[in-house]
């Protein structure tokens, strides 16, 4: 199950990338929780969450080509400086209790747009950093990472807001890149292709690996599915805090343990694939993920009870990470070294840059006919998503 961890870079990047992620994911609970306190209104997180995701798709054929002509480890090393400068900025705003509206958004723009070379180039560098026979194991550890994060960040968030207020837990974030800088600094040997000049312009090789992508059948049904899972499913997130505040009447200690819980089930999937020794299967999971997250969002939809929502949403972590650990495990196997990382960017600016669509059309439905509609209207969108994909995938 933890076969990749016998790699030493690996190891490094592993443990640096879990005590920022636990950051991170303090941060993005905390942010939206500050939106949502100042605004009360659920179209405005939505707004939030397009205004920093949406780069991910504006920038993402240009960041596949730069990250194709790129030194890999140099790369992630600058993205997660100017990540780490973001949160220390975002911190120094919030600390005398005037931060606004505008000033996240600005924030999260910039986060957006380093976010968009960043997350290409980290799951390009974690397939450098193991042997081929343990590229699989180390994304699925990988996306355990995350999850843990998700876990552990969020109830992290809810005491140290109690502890230091908004901006501590921001500060606190800008603290934990340290780690993963350190890590990064302390790599040795890593196997990646050398940079290179394009013998071609940008545009001709962008050209070159949309064609490359859109044209192999296989790999275009992922990213169409990928694409239409974000923008229907993922917004679910986003309304986290609609939930816990109005339908839940929680707070944000109802917030910080949705969150959790998600990141509870999402760590229980990714382990399972972790124990998987290939990539046998994946389309099944996929199909499987998205029939299970259209469960979990009508029960997401009807819950009026903390603990069984907490339920729900810990079933739509697991779906999740089946969906898209699943998708990058093929896309990965489908495509060949010299089109790898513009494939995986395509991933990343579907995933992130389609995901911020849907979380502003679903803040919008939810401002006019409440979140529960909006939610069961995105599990009946599941069941015909799950449905089509699994006829396409039997004809292919």
């Amino acid at each position: 199950m933890f076969s990749a961890l016998s790699h030493r870079n690996f190891r490094l990047f592993f443990f640096g990338q879990l005590v920022s992620m636990i950051g991170s994911w303090m941060q993005v609970t905390v942010q939206s929780w500050l939106v949502y306190r100042l605004t009360k209104d659920p179209l405005m997180l939505g707004l939030v969450a397009f205004v920093g995701q949406f780069p991910a798709f504006v920038l993402g054929f240009y960041a596949g080509f730069a990250i194709d002509h790129a030194d890999h480890l140099r790369l992630v090393k600058r993205t997660q400086f100017f990540a780490m400068a973001q949160a220390a900025a975002l911190a120094l705003l919030t600390w005398g209790g005037h931060i606004q509206v505008w000033q996240v958004f600005v924030l999260s723009l910039g986060l957006g747009v380093v976010s968009a070379f960043d997350m290409p180039a980290r799951q390009v560098l974690i397939g450098e950093l193991v042997s081929v026979e343990h590229r699989h194991n180390a994304i699925a550890l990988n996306s355990t990472l995350v999850n843990i994060s998700r876990i552990i960040g969020p109830a992290l968030a809810g005491l140290a807001i109690a502890y230091t207020g908004e901006a501590g837990c921001f500060a606190i974030n800008a603290l934990s890149y340290v780690a993963v800088l350190a890590a990064l600094k302390a790599m040795r040997g890593v196997r990646q292709p050398p940079p290179h000049e394009p013998a071609e312009g940008p545009w001709r090789e962008i050209g070159e690996g949309m064609g490359y992508a859109f044209g192999r059948e296989p790999i275009r049904l992922v990213l169409l599915t990928l694409g239409v899972f974000s923008f229907v499913a993922l917004p679910v997130y986003t309304l986290l805090p609609v939930f816990a505040e109005d339908v839940l009447r929680s707070g944000v200690r109802g917030l910080c343990l949705l969150s959790s819980f998600s990141g509870a089930g999402a760590t229980i999937g990714a382990l399972v694939l972790a124990r998987r020794r290939g990539a046998a299967g994946v389309g099944g999971e996929i199909i499987a993920g998205m029939a299970g997250m259209a469960a979990a969002l009508a029960g997401m939809a009807w819950s009026r009870r903390l603990p069984a929502s907490c339920f729900f949403m810990a079933l739509v972590g697991w779906c999740t990470i089946s969906v898209l650990a699943g998708a990058n495990t093929a896309l990965q196997e489908l495509s060949d070294d010299r089109h790898r990382g513009r494939v995986v960017s395509f991933y990343s600016m579907i995933f992130v840059g389609i995901a911020p669509l849907g979380s502003f059309l679903a803040g919008g439905l939810a401002s006019r006919f409440g979140v529960a509609w909006t939610t069961a209207g995105m599990a009946a969108c599941m069941v015909a998503l799950a449905a089509g994909y699994g006829r396409r995938m039997r004809a292919i």
